[in-house]
């Protein structure tokens, strides 16, 4: 029976009335999006999208110089197939093979799922959806519609969901995930938002929903970085998950790289390409302007080589910093972290000395390629790529004019939370994380993978509620007193705020700075340790006293703070976990350790660090919040590369049958 819930808080009697859904859907970016159409397009009825804002994802907020979608390679001569995109995935490492086997096969079909929905991906005159190579790519999979690829694929998703029978509900905030237990296993059941499309007071806009199965499309741990890519409006959800348990896979995997902080977007590509001259200053932006990197190179000709090879090189890569292009990221670390200085990139001017015949063989004949080979960075960046120009023109930033502030920034998670081949939790039945938020990369992925995983997240997760989970299963008085608690604490949280002393954005602050310090590109054992005791006293002090907010807005964000402050508790043990555990140097982050190889000669002792140990590769990272203040890690082999039944009548028949998803 659905019925309103009531509660008694301080004396006050509180009625709210839930909403109750087949399925939810919380998030609206490209993998949310494509759920809930994939939801209505499966048969599934009585659908609904939570949403702080259609515009306010990730996917529509960002992009690069030419945003990549990874795909199977569907043109010319150019031999593909489902089994080597896979082992292109798997070959990054810490990756399993069936999730791997999945995310290639329906690549085409998500692929051109898009271009069905009007994303404009290039072709020839003949059709053919042409590509081109992208990091730790071994074929030509890469397209792109320019720097917008991802926010063009959300236009053309949300043009389409508007077509069909799916409630989107925007400006709500989601504080709490609800679940239960059936036969002693959890399942999700619902959540709690709070509704800011109106101007009720806090304990007026409080929404419970009710639902057999959660599509989690929150996207990747933006709020818990100072030193970010992610678009501002963007902060994530993942803390929501790990309060309730559910597991984790690979959270120490993520990509860092170099990006301007005025306007937050990668400087890859055709940006270092044009090769900028680099040059740091004073804390003040303007004095002592000096071209900080020229100590460090032996001559001007492998400078320059070097800033163009992040075009190519983007993220930072352990492996490319002795003699390679990632020493570039250190050396801006360098310069902005522990000296506390800016560094700009100027496109205005070439450096001191600059010289085409200096450059590497690569360099100039690229240059050249591209009709480039003359004039400033800017003059070159307007030839071969004028986007790149108008894009920050767009946002207030004229590159032709001004200098370009950029740091070592986060920008996306490979790992997340573990879901099995069909996107499901592993230990939270009903769940279904999709997109960033699910952590079904490996260590190394090729560029562009990530838009076409969150893409066959959708696919998979909305398959198997419609042949699953379709007819209702949820014992919904267990859900209302779960929701019932779950709302007391909510309401006590509410007036623990009210009444708190320490500022919610001081609380944000250190949690992102924290993470910054310590859990970003460069790590350090002996600061790691420091850094999970400091979180787990964040944490403590947050359930005792909670963080200081006055009016709707304010103590929303207090509430947010604290699956923010559970989240970065997580990642900090996982990440602590990884290093203890001898893994070294990989993916995106440097170990540092005395005993270690020296990152540059000119570099003093401290920037030693440790190599990667490859037999990690074969394993997979699990970590499951056991309780507030218990996280447990552990290594696991991964899935190989499956082989399956290429019979088509047994595979005809199992498909009949239902068998697949069993």
């Amino acid at each position: 029976m659905k019925k309103n819930i009531t509660l008694k808080v301080n004396g006050k009697k509180i009625v709210i009335t839930p909403n109750y859904y087949h399925s939810i859907v919380l998030g609206s970016g490209a993998a949310g999006l494509n759920a809930a159409i994939r939801l209505d397009s499966e048969g599934v009825k009585n659908i609904c999208l939570i949403t702080e804002g259609l515009d306010k994802g990730t996917s529509i907020n960002t992009g690069s110089d030419k945003q990549t979608y990874y795909k199977l390679g569907i043109f010319g001569s150019e031999k593909d197939s489902p089994m080597a995109l896979a082992e292109s995935f798997f070959n990054g490492g810490s990756m399993h093979g069936d999730i791997a086997m999945v995310e290639a096969s329906l690549s085409a079909r998500a692929f051109l799922n898009l271009v069905n929905l009007g994303v404009p991906f290039p072709t020839d005159k003949y059709g053919q959806y042409v590509g081109y190579k992208t990091d730790h790519d071994p074929l030509q999979r890469a397209t792109s519609v320019g720097p917008y690829t991802s926010r063009e694929m959300c236009r053309a998703l949300i043009k389409e969901l508007k077509k069909r029978p799916v409630e989107i509900r925007e400006k709500r905030v989601a504080i709490s995930l609800l679940t239960i237990k059936e036969k002693k296993v959890k399942r999700a059941c619902g959540l709690i938002t709070i509704d800011n499309s109106n101007n009720k007071p806090i304990e007026d806009s409080i929404e419970i929903y009710f639902c057999e199965n959660l599509i989690f499309a929150v996207g990747g741990p933006g709020g818990l970085y100072k030193t970010s890519v992610y678009p501002s409006v963007h902060t994530g959800a993942i803390g929501l998950a790990l309060i309730e348990g559910a597991k984790a896979r690979n959270l120490p995997e993520s990509q860092y790289g170099l990006a301007s902080t005025k306007f937050r977007w990668n400087v890859s590509g055709t940006y270092m390409q044009v090769i900028p001259k680099f040059i740091s200053t004073a804390s003040d932006g303007k004095s002592d302007e000096r071209e900080f990197m020229r100590d460090y190179f032996s001559t001007t000709g492998e400078m320059n080589s070097m800033i163009f090879l992040k075009g190519y090189q983007w993220p930072f890569d352990p492996r490319k910093v002795i003699g390679g292009s990632s020493i570039v990221d250190i050396l801006v670390y360098i310069e902005t972290v522990i000296r506390g200085r800016r560094v700009f990139l100027d496109f205005r001017s070439n450096c001191k000395d600059f010289s085409f015949d200096s450059l590497s063989e690569e360099a100039k004949t690229y240059l050249k390629k591209s009709n480039a080979l003359f004039g400033t960075p800017i003059e070159r960046l307007a030839k071969m790529n004028q986007p790149a120009i108008d894009l920050y023109l767009d946002h207030g930033i004229d590159i032709r004019r001004e200098p370009l502030e950029i740091a070592v920034c986060a920008q996306h998670n490979n790992g997340g939370l573990a879901g099995n081949i069909w996107w499901e939790s592993e230990n939270i039945k009903h769940l279904f994380p999709i997109g960033e938020v699910n952590g079904s990369h490996g260590v190394y992925r090729p560029g562009g993978s990530a838009l076409n995983s969150g893409q066959v997240g959708a696919f998979r997760a909305a398959e198997y509620i419609a042949h699953k989970y379709k007819r209702e299963s949820l014992k919904i008085e267990n859900a209302i007193k779960e929701a019932e608690k779950k709302l007391i604490e909510v309401f006590y949280n509410i007036e623990k705020n009210i009444k708190a002393k320490k500022n919610w954005q001081k609380v944000r602050m250190e949690i992102q700075e924290r993470m910054s310090e310590n859990a970003a590109h460069i790590r350090k054992l002996n600061n790691l340790e420091s850094a999970v005791k400091d979180a787990w006293k964040l944490w403590d002090d947050l359930q005792k006293e909670g963080s200081s907010a006055k009016g709707k807005k304010a103590l929303t964000e207090a509430l947010r703070n604290i699956q923010l402050c559970f989240a970065h508790c997580v990642y900090l043990e996982a990440i602590l976990f990884a290093v203890k555990s001898g893994v070294g140097s990989r993916g995106s982050a440097l170990v540092l350790d005395k005993n270690g190889i020296k990152a540059h000669s000119a570099l003093d002792d401290e920037w030693r660090f440790s190599q990667e140990d490859e037999s990690f590769k074969e394993k997979v990272l699990e970590t499951i919040p056991e309780g507030k203040n218990k996280i447990v890690s552990k290594w696991v082999e991964r899935h190989p590369l499956p082989s399956s039944d290429a019979w088509f009548e047994n595979a005809w028949t199992a498909y009949r049958e239902g068998k697949i998803y069993n």
